[in-house]
């Protein structure tokens, strides 16, 4: 029988790891960032053409590399950060596998044009499909200047798997974001299509975080920073308020490393359990220095999966450090036997307790009931300010009061021209006719709907009643009326009196933008303004107009969090308006705004569930309430 095992050619082994490496043009940034820090770089600019698909350049002022270097960085295999197996166990560079520009060559149209510090003259390479077509000397500044052209040319079904531009920038940014924020101390700046998005200078990490996340934080950061022997912790978190629904401020940096560990997130959120809600983010951004004998990070081709050799120890000073600077800087509560120095300054403990002061509060009663026996429970009836009354004549005279405006059933209030005539109030033994007479309006001979717990409506229906989910029966509502709005007729809009700004990070920006058509369908007229902001001329005429801004960046947030399902961007953005803007639970309705609900909800197309898929309504029957109550035939 024939041999059937066969080495696989270069140019196709380098495409399959190359699928590893570089998976959308976010990958190829975020190698390209790495390896200009790796080159001791102090500034480090990124361009970007049609969302990273024509074109991805990085241009670094760093070390350089000389002719040869310039022809083996492309190699597999082919690195200068390691040289023996020890070096796999202090690795201190971002990059060390060799393999990151051997896949770009291998999917993309590369030229490199580089020239080390002390000579005159740099090289030029140029390389297409693994293939280098020329090498010759050229005239270009001290560094390296390295473009990645026409991602995935050579593999169309790899880039017909790439999603929308907006999708594929917003992938560029997080990874520009991440590597700028481990080095503070270098300077960053990010150009798309000809437009600056980011200019970041050198500086401290906290006016790094601030000049990437917004102005904003700038009052609201904590800082945290511990040491020990094993590792140190530092860097900032967020206050409470700034606490999001949606993922996406969250960094962690081992030895100035991105990395993504759930556990050591739980650490964090553990920290911060009791005072933000159990469905909400905290901001951080924590750095770890470990000895990196103590980590392995070569667990996946991006690095960005790292394991410890004691994770324990890890989750429990990390949590231990965050909850310590949140208890320092009075976010939390802390145990601690020195008095806070605002509690110092009080009357009560700075001023001294005279003489004239004791004897006056040692003759009042309220002394007297705490230092002498058999007083703890007595009441003073000589007091004037113990004017109280027999406990039957405080319920006869709430008895007797006259009827009120309205009346209560369970929370939910009746305005007084729905008002039934028998409460329960007046007939604490109603039978179950004089029941069904006050679920009933007696002016137009209906049932009124009952809110129960400000979260669900009441209704009764021929063969029982439904249980209606307020929340979720309103974003049904909502996502038809901006279906709508977007395939047949645009939503008004209401002029604002006062335009107000609108100052984005400029992650959301770069999405906003995207958005803008949508947008002006469904009643938002916004008008860029330079500089990641928008003045907000206009919102739909249905809502409530104001705070514009804390509206459009809880869109946006909802907007996050959709775009990881594979649904299309406006569906997304349909979405996104309908959960933003929908009623919530706990938000309490009149008999008409429910009865209004209602009726909108069964005009719907699919009234029984919510663009979620939660259900909106169910639905109870006599018999089934019946059985219940083992009242079956």
């Amino acid at each position: 029988m024939a041999d059937i095992i066969n080495l696989l050619p270069d140019n196709i082994a380098n495409q399959i790891a190359a699928g590893e490496v570089i998976q959308r043009p976010a990958s190829a940034v975020k190698e390209l960032l790495e390896n200009a820090v790796d080159a001791g770089a102090t500034e480090i600019q990124l361009i970007i053409k049609d969302a990273g698909k024509e074109l991805v350049q990085v241009i670094d002022n760093g070390g350089g590399m000389s002719e040869t270097d310039a022809r083996m960085c492309f190699e597999r295999h082919a690195t200068s950060k390691i040289q023996s197996i020890d070096d796999l166990f202090q690795i201190r560079t971002m990059g060390f596998r060799g393999e990151a520009l051997a896949s770009i060559a291998a999917v993309s149209q590369v030229e490199l044009k580089s020239r080390k510090k002390g000579t005159d003259v740099g090289s030029y390479v140029e390389i297409d499909n693994s293939v280098i077509k020329k090498q010759e000397p050229c005239q270009t500044a001290e560094g390296t200047s390295i473009a990645m052209k026409n991602l995935f040319f050579n593999v169309p079904a790899r880039r017909n798997f790439l999603k929308s531009n907006a999708a594929e920038m917003r992938h560029i940014v997080d990874e520009f974001i991440r590597v700028a924020m481990a080095f503070p101390q270098l300077q960053f700046s990010l150009t798309s299509n000809n437009q600056q998005l980011f200019h970041l200078d050198k500086g401290s990490l906290k006016q790094r975080i601030i000049a990437i996340l917004g102005q904003h934080y700038n009052a609201r950061l904590v800082n945290v920073k511990e040491s020990t022997d094993y590792m140190n912790v530092y860097g900032f978190v967020g206050k409470p308020e700034t606490a999001k629904k949606t993922r996406g401020d969250q960094f962690f940096f081992v030895n100035n490393r991105y990395i993504k560990s759930p556990y050591l997130h739980h650490a964090v959120m553990s920290a911060f359990a009791d005072i933000i809600p159990a469905d909400s983010y905290p901001l951080y951004v924590l750095f770890i220095d470990v000895n990196p004998e103590h980590v392995d990070i070569n667990v996946h081709p991006t690095k960005q999966e790292i394991k410890f050799d004691d994770e324990k120890v890890m989750y429990a000073f990390v949590q231990a450090t965050v909850k310590h600077a949140l208890a320092q800087f009075n976010v939390t509560a802390t145990l601690d036997f020195d008095l806070d120095p605002s509690i110092q300054a009080l009357d009560a403990v700075s001023k001294p307790f005279t003489k004239q002061q004791q004897e006056e509060y040692t003759h009042s009663p309220l002394y007297k009931s705490f230092t002498q026996a058999n007083q703890a429970h007595m009441i003073d009836k000589s007091s004037n300010s113990s004017n109280l009354k027999h406990w039957k004549d405080l319920y006869e005279s709430n008895k007797n009061t006259p009827e009120t405006e309205g009346y209560t059933i369970s929370s939910y209030t009746v305005e007084p021209e729905t008002r039934p005539a028998v409460t329960y109030e007046s007939q604490p033994h109603a039978t179950a006719s004089v029941i069904d007479e006050r679920w009933q309006d007696t002016a137009t001979d209906q049932k009124v709907p009952v809110q129960v717990h400000q979260q669900f409506i009441l209704s009764q229906i021929k063969s029982g009643f439904i249980l209606i989910d307020q929340q979720a029966a309103h974003e049904r509502i909502l996502f038809e009326r901006y279906q709508r709005a977007l395939e047949e007729t645009p939503m008004a809009t209401q002029q604002s009196l006062f335009p107000q700004t609108l100052q984005l990070p400029p992650a959301d920006a770069v999405l906003i933008s995207e958005m803008l058509p949508e947008l002006q369908a469904l009643g938002y007229e916004l008008e860029p303004f330079g500089n990641h902001t928008f003045i907000v001329r206009g919102t739909p005429a249905d809502m409530q107009s104001g705070n514009d801004q804390a509206t459009i960046e809880g869109l946006l947030e909802q907007f996050k969090n959709f775009s990881e399902l594979k649904i299309n961007r406006r569906e997304q953005l349909v979405r996104s308006m309908a959960r933003n803007n929908a009623i919530p639970a706990g938000k309490i309705l009149s008999a008409r705004e429910m009865q209004n609900m209602i009726d909108e909800l069964f005009a719907c197309s699919m009234p029984n569930v919510a663009p979620s898929g939660k259900f909106t309504f169910i639905s109870f029957k006599l018999t089934d309430l019946a059985r219940m109550f083992e009242r079956g035939n």
